[in-house]
């Protein structure tokens, strides 16, 4: 009973295998996938996968590294795209000062008009945030994020930035690095949230866990997520399972 909260299922790197690896996710016990479209290109594809697939849901927003190309009518385009069934948040969206492909005033403004929209149609949000902790959490304050919630997306953050997103209505989700041997903090972190506060995810294609770390990321290997996370709390793998599952039901409506 695992749930993947974020993949990338129609990205490429899939176009030769998608349907094997869907099944293969079945095969491993995994019965909700999340998949992110995050820009004019992957919002389509993603929402097809979603209707293709009943057990496949859909988040639509804009990536902060494509922030510079997101126009006023993506935005109406999204709100939208929201009342759609399989739709049930908007994301993947924030900000990312690793990547310098889009400035750091449009990131800015891209991810303040996506909280007011997800406000306005109450919608949880996903979040992307990449060497940008202090701003991630000041705006997600600043524009009363609170009052929709949503996903932190692969949390590598402190426990101290995970507190402030709890406290504001925020799940905080793992996947692969909290595998990795040297990933100290992830997994302080982890041990420490409150399991209705726990999501795992894999962020497919990329971000593959350990043993496989370097090879192209699938859904299917959530659940060496789920074991890492099982041995860090003191628990069996179906128990992690069942209670992620339930908060990702619960967080994003889903089925």
């Amino acid at each position: 009973m695992l749930t993947d909260t974020h993949a990338h299922l129609n990205a490429p790197e899939f176009d030769e295998d998608r349907a094997e690896t869907i099944a293969r996710a079945r095969e491993a016990g995994v019965t909700r996938i999340v998949n992110i479209g995050f820009n004019r290109e992957t919002i389509p594809t993603s929402l097809q996968l979603a209707e293709a697939y009943d057990f496949i849901w859909t988040a639509v927003g804009w990536h902060p590294q494509d922030a510079i190309d997101m126009k006023p009518e993506d935005l109406a385009w999204i709100e939208d795209l929201c009342v759609h069934e399989k739709v049930v948040a908007i994301g993947e969206i924030g900000l990312d000062y690793y990547w310098d492909t889009s400035p750091k005033d449009v990131q800015d403004r891209v991810f303040r008009d996506q909280i007011r929209l997800a406000r306005k149609v109450g919608k949880p949000i996903i979040i992307h945030n990449r060497d940008a902790h202090h701003d991630v959490v000041e705006t997600l304050k600043q524009e009363k994020a609170a009052e929709v919630g949503g996903i932190m997306h692969c949390f590598t953050g402190s426990w101290e930035t995970a507190k402030l997103c709890m406290d504001m209505n925020f799940m905080i989700s793992f996947g692969g690095p909290v595998t990795f041997k040297n990933a100290k903090q992830p997994k302080e972190v982890l041990a420490k949230v409150p399991l209705d506060r726990l999501l795992i995810e894999t962020d497919s294609p990329y971000l593959t866990p350990h043993p496989f770390r370097g090879k192209r990321n699938e859904s299917a290997h959530v659940r060496l997520v789920a074991e890492a996370a099982a041995e860090l709390k003191g628990m069996t793998v179906e128990e992690i399972a069942e209670i992620t599952t339930a908060n990702a039901i619960r967080v994003l409506g889903l089925k």
